[in-house]
């Protein structure tokens, strides 16, 4: 979905709804653009005062709504798949579709992303095929994207460790000369809040303040690290830390997509103008499990989930899109039916992959191999052959 520039903000300094609200809801404050009921917010502001807004047309509110459907489709095939024995893991974005989707739809074209492993939302709107994940978490390949070609690294499993890489590449941007105007290049680094206790993060912070970095890093606090509730992780809201580090933070209703948007965009800008660093913390929530190796009714209560069901991101563009008399409900039967269709064509893809030969995980180690790869090739090989003609 193209867009050109509907997320600008402005700097403005007088009282910004959103505090209102929170402070009648007992809701933490943030930007919101959207509330769960599907009213609309003119504008709203940041802690530092900027006012953020967007001026979508309804075709574009529209393409929102349909990503947001489409990417939660995708993603329930791909736990499904799982649970049938089909992928061997998978961390799903159940209830992160709104902070996923807003985010990605940011970037511009120029801008390079840095996932964590459950960004299937962000790869989404990168225009990246969702069977590339799969193949992953399925053991067939290492991740089938370019990552020079979509501006999107591959997934990073190891927590936080991307947001030295995105740091890095950041800091190389700077050196290039590649900012300074709106066609400079800006870097986003995602991660949780479980993330925010690593140290490679804070590193990252140093680092990219020091430096001026062109980096945004994108924190999705859906609540939990795991097992281990927020509380666990940090006595303030984390959006605060980024003071400590000397680049604005700022806390977004990460179940809003249009807000979501607005403030990705105004951050990404700002550094692609050289203006350094920033943090966002979108406030959301995971409505399903860490993993599928983890089970959440062991460390939270129904009653939890029930009440973020009642934000749920893609029910409040729904309902917004309706009030506002944008679609029919033709157009959410054939937003409903491309999922379903799209759901299934990338099932079939899925169990049609082909299973790798195992010696073929020697292949791509070295670009010109080695001899010590080249003996453990060979001995794996023997140890293979030695099940020939056996029940095994």
């Amino acid at each position: 979905m193209a867009k050109g520039d509907p997320g600008a903000a402005t700097r403005s300094k007088r009282a910004a709804p959103r505090t209102k609200r929170a402070a009648a809801t007992g809701e933490p404050e943030l930007v919101q653009l959207l509330t769960p009921e599907g009213e609309r917010i003119e504008s709203a502001l940041g802690p530092d005062g900027t006012e953020y807004r967007v001026d979508f047309t309804d075709e574009e509110y529209r393409g929102l709504y349909r990503d947001l459907v489409l990417v939660r489709k995708l993603d329930a095939e791909a736990t499904a798949l799982q649970r049938q024995g089909e992928l061997g893991l998978w961390a799903s974005l159940l209830g992160q579709e709104a902070a996923q989707v807003g985010s990605g739809r940011a970037l511009r074209t120029q801008d390079m992303a840095f996932p964590t492993y459950r960004e299937h939302g962000v790869l989404y709107c990168r225009g990246i095929d969702p069977i590339m994940p799969l193949g992953l978490f399925r053991g067939v390949d290492q991740g089938g994207w370019d990552p020079n070609e979509f501006k999107f690294n591959m997934y990073t499993i190891v927590i936080g460790a991307q947001t030295l890489h995105a740091t890095g590449y950041a800091m190389g941007v700077a050196m290039d000369g590649k900012t300074g105007s709106d066609e400079g290049e800006a870097v986003i680094a995602y991660f949780g809040d479980g993330a925010t206790s690593q140290g490679d993060v804070n590193e990252s912070f140093v680092w990219a303040s020091v430096f001026n970095a062109p980096l945004v890093f994108f924190c999705q606090n859906n609540q939990y690290a795991i097992s281990e509730p927020l509380e666990r992780q940090t006595r303030v809201p984390l959006y605060q830390r980024a003071g400590g580090f000397g680049f604005p933070g700022v806390r977004v209703d990460g179940n809003d997509v249009l807000a979501s948007y607005a403030v990705t965009r105004h951050a990404l800008d700002n550094a692609r103008h050289g203006q350094g660093p920033s943090l966002i913390e979108a406030y959301t929530y995971r409505m399903g499990a860490h993993t599928t190796s983890d089970d959440p009714t062991r460390y939270r209560i129904a009653s939890e989930v029930e009440a973020w069901q009642a934000k749920d991101p893609i029910a409040r563009m729904k309902a917004f899109l309706t009030k506002q008399q944008i679609v029919d409900d033709s157009f959410f039967a054939e937003v409903d039916e491309q999922a379903r269709a799209e759901s299934v064509h990338l099932r079939e893809r899925v169990l049609a992959m082909p299973d790798p030969e195992p010696v073929t995980m020697f292949d791509h180690v070295y670009p010109n191999g080695s001899p010590e790869l080249d003996e453990q090739r060979a001995q794996f090989t023997k140890y293979l052959e030695s099940f020939e003609g056996s029940a095994h």
